[in-house]
Formats: C-alpha cells, structure tokens, sequence
C-alpha cells in the first residue's frame, strides 16, 4: 500500500493551481472535467503520480467557499530554506501565518503560510527534524 494523494475542495480551480504552481512550484499533472457531476479535478504535485503523493484539488461548480472545520490540520512540504520560502511566498502576494523559525518545544525550523482557500501548508526545512 502507498498514499496516493490528498483531496482539498477549492472554491476558485485556476487561483488555486496557480498558488500551488506559481508559489509554491509544483507541476500540473493532469486535469479533468465531469460536466454531468458538475466538478472539475486538477492534480498537482512536485513529481509523478507513480512516484509520490499529490495534491487533488477538486473544484465543484458554484461553490465559491467551504467551511474549514475543526478538524483538518495542514499540509506538510519539505523546503530547503523555510526562510526564503516565507519571503518567496510574500513576495507572490501570499499570505505567511507564522514566520519562519523553531519550533516552541524544538529545534525544528518550521513555518505556515496559507493558500487562496484558506488552508494551512507547514514549511518544515530539510535537516532540522
């Protein structure tokens, strides 16, 4: 068995991709639309589906915002500087919740910044955990 991917529900298909392609450098792996359904799925990640887990974003016509509940946490990428991923994303007009630095009970460089939609992606820089 192998995670395959992760599904965030989006209100808005093209400002998402471009938050996940633009900002945060990951490929469009294949998008597909389901008229009779009514919901447009786009796959993204940093490599192929084969290979590592992805992100699915799912957008589902007319449905603009989505309530995030207490539930859901965050996505987790590994960057090589979490302080320049914070300015990288700043500088995209992006908004970074928790500057990058260590973690309150470690030595674990992380950061938070959130996408179009509202969710949180942790950056956890590569050699600090």
């Amino acid at each position: 068995m192998r995670m395959l991917h992760t599904m965030l529900r989006v209100g808005n298909l093209e400002r998402s991709i471009k938050f996940y392609t633009e900002v945060l450098g990951m490929k469009i792996l294949r998008q597909n639309d389901f008229p009779e359904g009514k919901f447009t799925l786009a796959f993204v990640g940093y490599g192929t589906e084969s290979e590592s887990t992805v992100l699915e974003l799912t957008y589902n016509y007319g449905v603009e915002s989505y309530d995030m509940g207490k539930a859901y946490g965050h996505i987790a990428i590994e960057v090589d500087d979490a302080y320049k991923a914070c300015e990288l994303v700043k500088n995209a007009g992006g908004k970074v919740m928790r500057e990058a630095g260590p973690m309150l009970h470690g030595s674990t460089v992380i950061a938070f910044v959130q996408d179009p939609d509202g969710y949180n992606v942790e950056f956890i820089q590569a050699g600090t955990y």
